[in-house]
């Protein structure tokens, strides 16, 4: 999770936001984080983030098991194209069944899927690279619709 972590934080622009006991985040989104494209460093207002990592499940999303010791997941807002590319499947159109607890493994979000997002549980050896590049392109979508944004 740190090399993903040090991975988001070294984007130019990048924000992560890390929510912890005490402040102004639900309990639930506490030792998560989200990673947002804000140049000022500031928290973007009604924008989304563009990838989080969780790490427990959340109300209506237990499919991955994140509740157990040591998992957790990457989740990667994508493009249509990489989402049918690493799928096979259209965002909207997901019919395939699949073991969301599957560690290592790219697949659609298990709540979020049609609206084009992807998760990895654990990212290992087979999936780290593709998971930082993934957040890479993310982030850079992020900052190109700031800029039309101020445009």
């Amino acid at each position: 999770m740190e090399q993903i972590l040090t991975a988001v934080r070294g984007f130019d622009g990048a924000l992560v936001v890390s929510p912890e006991p005490g402040g102004d985040f639900p309990e639930f989104t506490w030792g998560s984080a989200f990673f947002y494209f804000a140049a000022d460093g500031q928290l973007p207002q009604n924008v989304q983030p563009y990838g989080t990592i969780v790490v427990k499940n959340y109300p209506d999303d237990a499919a991955s098991a994140l509740d157990a010791p040591d998992r957790w997941r990457v989740n990667i807002h994508v493009d249509p194209a990489t989402f049918r590319e690493l799928t096979g499947e259209e965002p909207r159109r997901l019919t395939r069944p699949r073991d969301y607890a599957a560690t290592d493994s790219v697949m659609p979000h298990p709540v979020y899927g049609p609206l084009g997002w992807l998760a990895v549980v654990n990212p290992g050896e087979r999936t780290t690279d593709t998971v930082v590049q993934l957040l890479r392109e993310a982030h850079d979508a992020a900052r190109a619709r700031f800029t039309r944004r101020r445009s």
